[in-house]
């Protein structure tokens, strides 16, 4: 099996890190398939009207009317939308919208950590307008149009907390130390996951105590920090997996695994199937 494609910011369609696509322009004739595979960009969904399947990280969502789904670089992903599905597309790098500023930088972390947001359709309408502002800025481009649209992807973001979140939940600015310290958590994940997979080993890179990073844990995600520890472990296995056609006991010790029995054993508890299943499944 070759390994999952990436598709590249650099990409014939982006101007400058970033693209907008009227949903109705590119389903006028035939539904959208897209087969697994992963971005080194940010991707947003807003369905406004449509139909079809949404596949983040393994994680199947039905594809229904008001919707946002929100990916970060490097998610694996699957697309199906129906033909006639209106809405909009944004793509953008790093690069293009990165603020220092905060809520606005912790606004995109937040908004990119939840991969399905459903609204009602008021508070769709609210997001809505601010995406054909930045459709026409796009597609006009007059001086100065990529600050406009960097603005109000600043507007949009905020919304999106805004109209997602319940309002019984603590505040963007009590939340704030909390998000950022889950994302410092989630880049040590994913750059030790496969020599590194206890709580104590985090919470000492990080400067935290056990407590601590359960803390943390418990209300950004709503997790323990070992269930995050353990989510990582299969999200990486799944990913080998489907990427490459290494065997099983290959994929195991690339994950830090020299037992394979154990390391079966893990993912059929976390998933219900065993490696070779998962894989079957998904090809």
């Amino acid at each position: 099996m070759s390994k999952i494609p990436i598709r590249h910011i650099d990409e014939p369609q982006f101007q400058k890190g970033f693209n907008i696509i009227k949903l109705e322009n590119l389903l006028s004739e035939n539904d959208l398939i897209q087969e697994i595979h992963r971005h080194n960009f940010f991707f947003a969904l807003f369905l406004e009207n449509g139909g079809g399947e949404h596949v983040i990280d393994f994680i199947p969502y039905p594809v229904y009317d008001y919707s946002i789904f929100f990916m970060r670089p490097g998610q694996v992903h699957q697309l199906t939308l129906e033909k006639g599905s209106v809405g909009y597309i944004i793509q953008f790098s790093r690069e293009f919208y990165m603020p220092r500023e905060e809520p606005t930088n912790f606004a995109l972390r937040k908004v990119s950590y939840k991969n399905h947001c459903p609204l009602s359709s008021e508070k769709f309408k609210k997001i809505l307008s601010i995406l054909s502002i930045i459709y026409e800025e796009n597609d006009h481009k007059l001086d100065n149009y990529q600050e406009v649209i960097k603005a109000n992807l600043k507007v949009l973001f905020i919304e999106i907390v805004r109209q997602s979140q319940n309002p019984k939940i603590i505040s963007i600015s009590e939340n704030q130390y909390y998000i950022q310290r889950f994302e410092e958590l989630m880049e040590f994940l994913q750059n030790n996951i496969s020599s590194h997979k206890q709580v104590t080993e985090y919470a000492e890179m990080m400067n935290l105590s056990s407590f601590q990073l359960n803390k943390i844990t418990k209300e950004a995600a709503g997790k323990t920090c070992s269930q995050i520890i353990n989510e990582q472990i299969i999200l990486e296995a799944k990913r080998n997996l489907l990427g490459t056609s290494q065997q099983i006991n290959h994929v195991a010790y690339n994950l830090g695994y020299e037992d394979t029995s154990y390391f079966i054993r893990f993912f059929k508890k976390h998933t219900g199937d065993s490696p070779e299943v998962f894989r079957k499944k998904f090809k």
